[in-house]
C-alpha cells in the first residue's frame, strides 16, 4: 500500500507532482523553481517544468495531474485559470503579484516592495531563488581550477542592463569599467558576468579592457554558466541595482554585497534596497571596500514553509 512503512518506522510519504509554470524566461523560471526545490527538501517532490505562451492557445499540460502548481509571470497567471479547472485538487501557488487574479491561487508569494494586500498573500524580501550553500559549493567545485587561477581575494560582479526604472547608460558603463580597474589595482581577482540586457557597448568595453587580464574571468554567455560558482567563490559581490533577482540571490549567500547605482528612478525598488540594507546583506557602493558578516537571507525557505502550512491544514502532509 502506498505510504505504508515497516514496523517501527514512520510511514513513507508518497512523491507528489509539482508543476513549475512559466513562459520559459530564466528569471521567471528560477523563482518558481527555487520555491519548488525548497519544498522538495521537505517532502518527496517530482518537479515538472511546464512552459506556456504569453498569447495564443495553451498547450496540453500532459497526462500527469499536479498535486502542487507553482507559477511565475503573467503567462502563468493566464494558464492558471484553465489549469485550475483541469486540476481542481491541486494547490495553486503564484510567485509575484498576479494583479487582478488573486482568486486563482491558494497562496501568493509577493515581494514586500510591491505592497500587495490580499488574504492569501505572503510577503517576502525579494523573490524565491535557487541559492543554497550546497548548490554554491557544488558549482564552485565544478569550476575550481579556473577560480583558483584568479588572484585572491575575489569579487563577483553581476551586470544587468536597462529596465523599466533603470538605465545603464554609456557614462554608467564607463564608471563601471573604471570601478573594475580600481578593484584590480587593489589586487582583487574578478569574476564578471553580463546578462542579455547588458548594452553591447559595455560588453565590448569589458572585453577590450580585460580580455588579456589573467586576473579577470569575464563571462558573456558562451559555454557553461558559472553564475553559481561566482556567487560561491566570491569574497564580495557587486550587483547592478536593476536586477532585483540578482540582489536577492546575492543576499542569500552570506557574502558582503554592494549595490551599484544606475541612472533612473528606482521607484518601488527603493523599498527593496532599504529592506536588504536593514537585513545587513547589501550596502550601496560608496568607494570603500569593507568586510562584514550577516545571516544569509532565507526568504525562499520561509515561502516554502507557507506552502507546507497550507498543505498541513488540508491534511495533505
Amino acid at each position: 500500500m502506498a505510504g505504508a512503512g515497516e514496523p517501527g518506522r514512520p510511514a513513507r510519504t508518497p512523491e507528489r507532482a509539482c508543476f513549475v509554470v512559466t513562459d520559459g524566461r530564466r528569471g521567471m523560471e528560477n523563482q518558481a523553481l527555487g520555491l519548488a526545490e525548497a519544498l522538495s527538501r521537505h517532502i518527496p517532490l517530482r518537479i515538472l517544468p511546464v512552459q506556456v505562451p504569453r498569447t495564443g492557445a495553451l498547450p496540453d499540460p500532459g497526462p500527469i495531474a499536479p498535486d502542487i502548481w507553482i507559477g511565475c509571470g503573467m503567462a502563468a497567471v493566464r494558464a492558471a485559470g484553465e489549469h485550475r479547472r483541469a486540476f481542481p485538487d491541486a494547490l495553486f501557488v503564484y510567485v509575484q503579484d498576479p494583479k487582478t487574479a488573486h482568486h486563482r491561487f491558494d497562496l501568493i508569494i509577493a515581494p514586500e516592495h510591491d505592497r500587495m494586500r490580499a488574504k492569501n498573500a505572503l510577503s517576502t524580501i525579494g523573490s524565491p531563488n535557487r541559492v543554497t550553500r550546497e548548490r554554491l559549493d557544488e558549482a564552485e567545485r565544478s569550476f575550481a581550477g579556473k577560480i583558483a587561477g584568479l588572484p585572491a581575494p575575489r569579487a563577483a560582479v553581476l551586470i544587468g542592463g536597462d529596465s523599466k526604472h533603470h538605465r545603464l547608460t554609456d557614462d554608467v558603463g564607463d564608471t563601471l569599467i573604471n570601478l573594475l580597474r580600481s578593484l584590480r589595482k587593489r589586487g582583487l581577482g574578478l569574476m564578471v558576468t553580463t546578462s542579455r540586457r547588458t548594452p553591447e557597448r559595455l560588453s565590448a568595453g569589458l572585453l577590450e579592457a580585460f580580455a588579456n587580464d589573467e586576473g579577470v574571468w569575464l563571462h558573456t554567455g558562451d559555454g557553461p554558466n558559472p553564475y553559481f560558482a561566482f556567487l560561491g567563490g566570491a569574497d564580495w559581490i557587486f550587483v547592478t541595482e536593476d536586477s532585483t533577482n540578482m540582489l536577492t540571490e546575492a543576499a542569500a549567500t552570506g557574502t558582503p554585497v554592494y549595490r551599484l547605482k544606475l541612472d533612473g528612478k528606482p521607484g518601488k525598488f527603493a523599498r527593496l534596497y532599504s529592506a536588504l540594507e536593514a537585513h545587513g546583506s547589501v550596502r550601496p557602493w560608496l568607494g570603500r571596500l569593507d568586510s562584514w558578516t550577516y545571516e544569509p537571507l532565507h526568504e525562499t525557505e520561509r515561502a516554502a514553509q507557507g506552502v507546507l502550512e497550507i498543505m498541513a491544514r488540508k491534511g495533505d502532509i
